[in-house]
């Protein structure tokens, strides 16, 4: 019988984890980004817009 390579199977664990934690990072910045979109007041978004050519 194989012996099991504990080192592959911790790294594997490892790698979710970071994964996991990387995703609801995203998650968490995403929405934190769309509350602050949403309470900024209506700025001009360019100001090359508004420049005379």
């Amino acid at each position: 019988m194989a012996k099991p390579n504990y080192s592959f199977e911790k790294r594997q664990r490892e790698l979710a984890k970071k994964k996991k934690k990387d995703e609801k990072d995203a998650r968490k910045r995403a929405e934190r980004d769309a509350g602050r979109a949403d309470d900024a007041p209506d700025a001009p978004e360019s100001q090359s817009d508004n420049a005379p050519e």
